[in-house]
Formats: C-alpha cells, structure tokens, sequence
C-alpha cells in the first residue's frame, strides 16, 4: 500500500478535501493500492468534522464526505507515510519541525504535482472560495495519481 498523508493547518478545509478527493478519483480509476489520510499542522480544531462550506463544496463537485475528526500529525507520521503533502510552506515548515526535517525527501507541496512548483493550495478559510481551492485541489491529486501510477507500472487516464 503506498500511503499518503494530506496537511494543512487545522486539516478542517485543504488536507481533508485532498484526502476525500484523492480516495475518490483513486476509486474511480481502480487504483486500490493508493490510501490518503489527512492531519493538522496544529491543535486548533483537534476532532472538528470538515468545514461545513468546504463540505459543500466537496458535495456539490461529486464527492463523497466521509466521517471525519480532525487530528494532529505526529513524528510517527514521517516513517508511516510515502509521501507527506503540505497546502503552504507554512505547513512545510510545522512539518519539518514536527517531523525532525525531510531527510527521505517525502514532503512536497500539492499543487508541485499539478506542475505547479512552489505555489500554495489557496486557504478558503481566508479566501472564502472554497470552490477555487478545491480546484487546485483536484489538480493537484490528479497529477499525484498520475505519477503513482506510472511509478507502479499502471496506466494512469484521466
């Protein structure tokens, strides 16, 4: 199983809806050996479900809404994940200190697998465009699925 963990700040808006996302479009092109999880940089909303527009927005685009309770990630987290994938470099930067750094090099941005490198997942907590971020979102996963699929030899098609 290649196992990928999803953050964002409180992991209520960008890191569950990678998680939703990214399970789903995995489903739809039968890639079973992929599962994504998502955690929080930080404490805040430690056991919130997602974000009620956020939550919308997910539902309105054709994506279920699983049961969710926001959790923090932990330095366990580095050696139980392929790839650890951050919203912002301010996220980058919790994970490293949570994590001890990157010596694996596991830690990337999501929209750096949509060809997009260096730039952040937009916060729709701020932006209140829920429906812009989750765009990014889905780029962002379907370029990951995209590069998993042809690391595990499969057809990747969108």
């Amino acid at each position: 199983m290649f196992k990928i963990l999803f953050i964002c700040h409180g992991n209520i808006c960008r890191s569950v809806a990678a998680e939703m996302v990214l399970r789903q479009m995995a489903r739809e092109r039968g890639i079973g050996w992929v599962a994504a999880d998502s955690a929080a940089a930080t404490r805040e909303e430690l056991g919130n479900d997602i974000y009620p527009p956020m939550k919308k927005a997910l539902r309105e685009a054709g994506y279920s809404c699983e049961p969710h309770a926001a959790r923090q990630t932990a330095r366990a987290d580095y050696s139980r994940y392929n790839l650890l994938v951050g919203m912002d470099t301010e996220n980058l930067f919790d994970m490293k200190r949570i994590y001890g750094g990157d010596p694996d090099g596991k830690i990337s941005l999501l929209r750096s697998w949509a060809g997009e490198p260096g730039q952040e997942i937009d916060d729709p907590w701020y932006t209140r465009d829920f429906r812009g971020a989750l765009q990014q979102i889905e780029a962002g996963c379907a370029g990951l699925l995209d590069w998993a699929a042809a690391r595990e030899g499969g057809v990747a098609a969108r």
